[in-house]
């Protein structure tokens, strides 16, 4: 005698063998994606462990402080560190206010019309535009148009406009997961739209805005293309100083790209190593600063 099944038993059926497929399939992605982490992760652990056994031998107290020189003993990277520091004060001071003042009108003011839908898309897509495309934008805006040479204030107008994207997605991003509640509350207290932005949406705003900040101007520390192109120098034998803003400058990506073109193997793989060391010394240091004012601001708030 034939079992007759229900329509409903038949439903369930192929309802778990979907089930079924999809968890195959779910599987299968994770472990791509488990095995694309891992790969990444691996090279980058050997990439560091490369450049760390070549070059924390030769750190020492004189190779921070110390100018470079035509012999690999006795060069140093001093003026990079201080041309570094001070590139990224600079950029700090342009990049926050423009970018945050930005980020507030676009995601509290601006109508949602055409033009804003543009421009909005247009930012987003800027934050992936090659870094030498900058460059050369600086190059033509700040050092020939508007005259200011090769100097500090060029370099870090360009790297400004480099992450100046990066700043406003990160920046509207930490606006817009602040609770609509918080806006609705202040508009009826009586407080005005302006005023609520500033007082209460951007307060809870800064953590986020903050760690983006933070997180793009370590991207531009590394930078070496832009501030190449705008005529950062590779060897200068003076500090650099975020007051001295039309004096010459250099940094350490550029003093890493001139050790590695020379033909000394002692530059190339010893005094390069050691240079890369303290750049992602100074990344670290950032990014756990970061984290910090994430941190402290998030226990407040």
């Amino acid at each position: 005698m034939a079992v007759l099944s229900s329509p409903l038993s038949t439903v369930r059926a192929r309802n778990l063998q979907g089930s079924a497929g999809r968890t195959a399939a779910e599987r299968a992605v994770q472990a791509v994606l488990l095995a694309a982490i891992v790969l990444t992760i691996g090279v980058l652990v050997v990439l560091v462990l490369d450049f760390s056994i070549d070059g924390i031998p030769g750190l020492s107290w004189e190779f921070l402080t110390s100018y470079p020189s035509r012999f690999a003993e006795s060069t140093g990277v001093r003026n990079g560190i201080t041309g570094s520091i001070s590139l990224m004060l600079l950029t700090a001071l342009f990049t926050f206010p423009i970018g945050v003042g930005a980020a507030i009108y676009l995601q509290e003011f601006a109508s949602k019309n055409r033009f804003n839908q543009i421009l909005e898309a247009n930012i987003t897509n800027l934050a992936s535009v090659p870094s030498v495309i900058y460059g050369l934008l600086g190059l033509s805006l700040f050092v020939n148009f508007l005259g200011f040479g090769r100097s500090l204030i060029a370099g870090a107008l360009t790297l400004t406009l480099l992450v100046l994207p990066v700043v406003i997605v990160a920046a509207r991003e930490a606006l817009r997961s602040v609770p609509q509640e918080i806006r609705a509350g202040s508009l009826a207290l009586g407080a005005t739209p302006v005023q609520t932005a500033l007082r209460q949406t951007f307060p809870a705003a800064l953590p986020g805005t903050l760690t983006g900040t933070i997180l793009a101007l370590s991207q531009a520390i590394g930078e070496t293309a832009p501030i190449l192109v705008v005529g950062a120098v590779l060897t200068r034998r003076d500090d650099t100083l975020p007051w001295n803003w039309f004096e010459s400058f250099s940094a350490l990506p550029v003093q890493i790209f001139d050790f590695v073109k020379r033909p000394q193997q002692e530059f190339q793989v010893e005094v390069a190593s050691a240079a890369i060391v303290v750049l992602m010394a100074l990344l670290l240091l950032m990014n756990a600063v970061a984290i910090v004012i994430r941190y402290r601001y998030a226990r407040k708030l």
